[in-house]
């Protein structure tokens, strides 16, 4: 019985640590975070810590590759619900602009992206991961989704569905991520300026992959 509970215990104080360390790094950078306040946040010693994460290095690590499954799945499931069954590629790709902007303009998100981005000189394979799990397979799955439009007759044909992905979430992106990563998630989209970064977007890639845009 006293094995079953510690058992329980574990799991339970190796998710506190890193709701505590996601936290602390997310606010103080890596240099600047204390394993002290970590424990201290999480209600669990030092010695719990370093026994669950060996070091300093590790717990980032776990957190940037964590957060990197957690934002593919959330946009995985963006592309399921906006893209597949749809009858209209202007509604869907504008609803799934929505979303990329709803969600990626998140305050953890970019304070996430500033994290690994700062952080890639010391840790090139951990943040390189990040991009590599994260980013770049998303756009992957996208260029898939983007295809099966295509295949429907919704779209152009598409010569590279990845290169097309990487326009897409540019022309919805660049603006707004580049915006708050600069200035500070205090700075925040005005009303109705999401939905006219959506709306542009997705008239610029119609131009390019659109059924009535000029051949190739």
């Amino acid at each position: 019985m006293e094995q079953m509970e510690t058992e329980g215990r574990t799991p339970r104080k190796r998710r506190a640590i890193l709701a505590a360390a996601t936290e602390v790094f997310l606010q103080h950078g890596y240099l600047g975070a204390s394993m002290d306040e970590v424990a201290a946040k999480a209600g669990v010693s030092k010695q719990t810590v370093y026994k669950q994460f060996e070091n300093k290095e590790r717990l980032f690590a776990e957190i940037v590759l964590g957060t990197s499954d957690q934002l593919m799945d959330g946009l995985l499931q963006a592309y399921v619900d906006t893209l597949e069954g749809a009858a209209d590629a202007r509604e869907a790709l504008r609803a799934l602009a929505l979303r990329l902007l709803q969600s990626l303009t998140a305050d953890g998100v970019l304070q996430l992206r500033r994290l690994v981005i700062a952080e890639a000189d010391r840790f090139p394979e951990v943040c390189g991961a990040w991009f590599d799990s994260g980013f770049e397979k998303s756009l992957d799955a996208l260029g898939q989704a983007l295809t099966r439009l295509s295949d429907r007759g919704l779209l152009r044909e598409l010569d590279d569905p990845t290169l097309a992905a990487y326009q897409f979430a540019g022309l919805v992106m660049y603006k707004p991520m580049n915006r708050a990563m600069f200035a500070g998630t205090r700075q925040r989209p005005k009303p109705g300026e999401l939905e006219g970064l959506a709306d542009r977007a997705v008239d610029v890639f119609l131009a390019a992959y659109g059924l009535e845009s000029p051949a190739r």
